[in-house]
C-alpha cells in the first residue's frame, strides 16, 4: 500500500481523514461535514474539506485494493444509468458475491464494446477467471462472455443479480444529494472509495478526532 504523505497541512492526519469518511460514507455535503466538525471544536471549512476530498480521496480508494482479501469467485455485473454533466452516461459495475466492488467504467455507450470492457479489464486486473458471472437478462451480457471466452457458469435474471443491483444504492444517494454528478472523474472517485466496502475503512480511517477546539486552530487546510 502506498503511503500517503499529507505534509504542509495545518491539521492533522485523523482529521483529514475523519472528514473524507463523513463526507463519503454518510452521503454528506461539505458543509454538513463542517457543522459536525464544528460541534466536536473543529474550525473547518467547507471549502478545505472539499480540497481533501479530491486530493486524498482517489489516492485512498487505490489504496483499497491492499486492505481486501482476494474477491470471490461469483462475480456479479450490473450498468446503471447516471448524470454527468447534464449527459446521460452509464456506469458499469462488477462486484463479487460478497458484495466488494471489483472495478466501475463510466462510459457513453451501453453496446456490445462497452459491455466487454470490463470483463476484459476485470480479468486483467484480478488475475483469474471466475466460476460464476451472474447479470441481469440485457441481451449484451449473453454475448460478453463468449467472446472473451469464458468457459465457466453464466447466470441471468433480475433476482440472482440482486447483489449488483443492491450496490448501486449508495452511488444513487450520492446523485441525487449532488444533483448528478458534475464529471465522470467525480464519479468514478466517489465510487472507487465509497463502494469499496466502507467497512474496511473503519479500523484505519474513523478514529475520533480531537475534540478540543484547541487542539487545531483556524480555517486553513
Amino acid at each position: 500500500m502506498k503511503p500517503i504523505s499529507y505534509a504542509r497541512h495545518r491539521f492533522p492526519p485523523d482529521v483529514i481523514r475523519h472528514a473524507i469518511w463523513l463526507y463519503l460514507r454518510f452521503t454528506l455535503s461539505y458543509r454538513d461535514v463542517e457543522d459536525l466538525l464544528a460541534e466536536r471544536g473543529l474550525d473547518v471549512s467547507n471549502e478545505s474539506i472539499r480540497r481533501w476530498v479530491l486530493k486524498f480521496g482517489s489516492a485512498i480508494g487505490r489504496n483499497l485494493p491492499s486492505m481486501r482479501p482476494k474477491p470471490h469467485d461469483q462475480w456479479h455485473l450490473d450498468e446503471m444509468v447516471v448524470s454527468i454533466g447534464g449527459q446521460r452516461m452509464y456506469m458499469w459495475r462488477a462486484v463479487d458475491s460478497e458484495g466488494e466492488v471489483l472495478d466501475v467504467l463510466v462510459q457513453r455507450r451501453r453496446d456490445k464494446a462497452a459491455a466487454l470492457k470490463l470483463p476484459r479489464k476485470l480479468l486483467k486486473k484480478q488475475g483469474f477467471a471466475p466460476a460464476v458471472i451472474v447479470t441481469d437478462k440485457l441481451r449484451l451480457y449473453g454475448a460478453a462472455p463468449r467472446t472473451i471466452g469464458f468457459s465457466g457458469e453464466h447466470e441471468q435474471g433480475l433476482r440472482a443479480n440482486n447483489r449488483a443491483e443492491n450496490s448501486r444504492q449508495p452511488d444513487r444517494r450520492r446523485e441525487r444529494k449532488m444533483g448528478g454528478f458534475r464529471s465522470s472523474k467525480s464519479a468514478r472517485r466517489f465510487v472507487s472509495f465509497h463502494a469499496a466496502r466502507i467497512q474496511h475503512l473503519q479500523c484505519s480511517m474513523t478514529p475520533d478526532p480531537p475534540s478540543n477546539a484547541s487542539a487545531v486552530s483556524g480555517r486553513g487546510s
